[in-house]
């Protein structure tokens, strides 16, 4: 049986005052209506075996336990196995009294996932699963990987339901939508996304989603012009045209980290005439935005500059350091880090303990 229920400003509030006094006031934040932590646990990493869902269930409930109620994840991840270990965290969870409702999840949707574990014969099993049932078609797929077609998507939203055990989740991405940019003509992504967008719409008034937006590598962070590139102005439009000015298209999602600072230095968007970064454009826009990959998975871990120290002082490891770095940049709304270990949970969760630095401490990142 489901999970009923879905993030509330009522109990995203009561979660927040949770912590009160164990963590500082700025780690949550309204985003959308919601209290979100500033730091969400991701599970886009691991083996796909019984031992790492493991190690996932019990990160993603301490994860709760400290102060995080943002968990992200994608039905790809892992083959399926990372959004039903968030399904038995979340049973857990509310095993132990801890109310849907506190809890923002999101998932994504557009790269073809296996089933528990790879298929001897790829071509076998997309003929199985999703031709045969007329879900989707060969021509539908581009790069061998990816479909974001109307059926395709509300397949993969109810799959990805009965994975996670709950009737609705908070934010349904379309999972790298500029994949299909290296294939399609540029009007024709935009159709394409639009139906993705109609879908999407049908799935917030159905009360399978609450809202929708784009989770992306690329897209957000290239020049104005480049192949994949992205105008967030674009998009949105997109979504006004289907859903008028009460669309659902609420956030976005790209990796965004010391090493990958486009958000904030790249003047890539045009908003009302006006060039701006990624980070203004959605500010502007109404748009949240969530970062992925906000150690760089792990890689930022003891190669941060020594300025890093200084700057971010009271912290122990860089891994801390560049979760500080991601949650103090004006207009982010989470961080996302994936966890599956008890003591990364514990480490990256006592960054909640304190306020983002000041934005003149945070300026001398980038004049020093």
């Amino acid at each position: 049986m489901s999970i009923v229920g879905y993030a509330t400003q009522t109990s995203t509030e009561n979660y927040r005052r949770r912590f009160t006094g164990k963590a500082a006031p700025e780690h949550f934040s309204q985003q959308q209506g919601l209290w979100l932590s500033s730091i969400g646990i991701g599970t886009y990493l691991g083996d796909h075996d019984d031992t790492t869902d493991q190690l996932y269930r019990g990160a993603v409930v301490h994860a709760v336990e400290l102060g995080c109620n943002v968990i992200d994840s994608a039905i790809n991840y892992r083959l399926q196995r990372s959004e039903r270990s968030i399904g038995a965290a979340l049973t857990e969870l509310v095993s132990r009294g801890i109310s849907r409702d506190e809890l923002f999840i999101a998932t994504k949707g557009g790269f073809i996932p296996f089933d528990g574990a790879p298929p001897k014969d790829i071509r076998a099993y997309f003929t199985e699963v999703f031709v045969k049932p007329g879900i989707a078609a060969f021509a539908d797929v581009v790069a061998g990987c990816h479909c974001m077609t109307p059926g395709y998507l509300t397949n993969q939203l109810d799959c990805s339901l009965r994975n996670l055990g709950v009737d609705c989740v908070d934010l349904y991405y379309v999972h790298n939508p500029e994949t299909q940019l290296g294939h399609v003509a540029r009007a024709d992504f935009n159709q394409r996304l639009r139906a993705a967008f109609e879908a999407l719409e049908s799935a917030v008034a159905a009360g399978k989603i609450r809202m929708y937006g784009t989770a992306t590598w690329n897209g957000y962070r290239n020049e104005i012009g480049a192949q994949d590139y992205l105008s967030l102005a674009e998009i949105v439009a997109l979504a006004e045209e289907v859903g008028g000015t009460n669309h659902h298209f609420k956030a976005i999602q790209l990796p965004f980290n010391m090493a990958m600072p486009e958000a904030v230095t790249l003047q890539n968007q045009e908003v009302n005439g006006h060039t701006v970064t990624l980070v203004e454009a959605a500010a502007d826009l109404g748009i949240t935005v969530i970062c992925s990959a906000a150690i760089l998975q792990g890689q930022l871990a003891g190669h941060l500059p020594d300025i890093a120290a200084r700057v971010f002082a009271g912290l122990a490891t860089d891994a801390q350091r560049a979760l500080q770095f991601v949650r103090s940049t004006p207009g982010v709304g989470v961080a996302l880090v994936g966890m599956k270990q008890l003591q990364h949970v514990e480490e990256n969760l006592k960054v909640a303990e304190l306020a983002p630095v000041t934005q003149d401490q945070y300026a001398e990142l980038f004049t020093s």
